[in-house]
């Protein structure tokens, strides 16, 4: 008999932080790919990251630099790379229970009503549908999607679409959540509305997070640390901590702490220049 999944996540006073062991370790990963069209792509050069449990990590670097190519990996979704990575401390050679992605594009199944699209892991996993259905009902209204359990995908705005993606991540309640640039799509005020709710979302779950974004001021926002890397091939160029107060308004990114945490990772791509503005579009590439 399969037993219950656990409650969703309750709301706790302060986030889970980062602990030793750490929960995801990387080290010396290289990852090298041949295609037919560009041939031999040196992907990611010498990548030594180690992710706490309870985290909130994020990457920032300009297109290619292999961002995606590194949540990939965590998510046991790419082989052949040399090197480390591990999660729990066991090697990472394919998808795990324990791991839940989200795209830029949620992929919602137009067939299915959006309940039965975030019971989708349940039902590939061979879960217990019916244990899991409370699970699923408790995340929607998490996310403000309560009452729409029987609606399809078509009948949804692209940010309740993303929420109803980052509930199918979440519903087999997995320790690790990979975001590869969730909100990339979506107009400004939805996005910034979705930092929020990913923000409170994390802060009660103890969920360990690794969050891809273009968005400067959104890893701001967003995460205890900011990875930034360089470009082709990926390396790591600097670790950013971000001692911002939890939990953070969008009004926060305005103030001088926040502006300095921002100058910083900016000089890797613009050196020299001060930033003009706090805005969550910003783009570095």
């Amino acid at each position: 008999m399969t037993a219950p999944p656990p409650a969703a996540e309750a709301e706790a006073s302060t986030p889970v932080r980062a602990s030793a062991p750490p929960l995801l370790h990387i080290a010396g990963v290289h990852m090298r790919y041949r295609s037919r069209k560009t041939g031999l792509t040196h992907a990611l050069d010498g990548i030594d990251l180690q992710v706490g449990r309870g985290e909130f990590v994020a990457l920032v670097g300009p297109s290619g630099c292999g961002k995606t190519t590194l949540l990939k990996i965590l998510a046991g979704l790419v082989r052949g790379y040399q090197g480390t990575a591990l999660i729990d401390g066991r090697p990472i050679v394919a998808p795990s229970l324990q791991v839940g992605v989200v795209f830029q594009e949620p992929t919602l199944l137009p067939w299915r009503t959006i309940l039965d699209n975030i019971l989708l892991p349940v039902e590939l996993a061979r879960l217990d549908l019916r244990a899991y259905t409370g699970r699923a009902r408790a995340l929607m209204d998490k996310v403000g999607l309560a009452g729409l359990e029987q609606r399809y995908p078509k009948e949804l705005s692209g940010g309740m679409r993303q929420r109803a993606g980052i509930c199918r991540a979440l519903v087999r309640d997995p320790a690790v959540l990979l975001m590869d640039e969730p909100f990339g799509a979506l107009d400004a005020m939805t996005r910034e509305f979705l930092n929020v709710e990913l923000q409170r979302i994390w802060w009660g779950s103890g969920k360990t997070i690794v969050f891809v974004t273009h968005s400067i001021p959104e890893a701001v926002f967003l995460a205890d640390r900011v990875v930034v890397m360089s470009p082709r091939p990926g390396r790591i160029d600097e670790i950013v901590a971000v001692d911002l107060p939890r939990p953070r308004r969008l009004a926060d990114m305005a103030h001088a702490q926040a502006g300095e945490i921002l100058a910083r990772i900016r000089r890797h791509f613009a050196p020299g220049e001060a930033p003009e503005s706090a805005g969550q579009g910003e783009r570095i590439d």
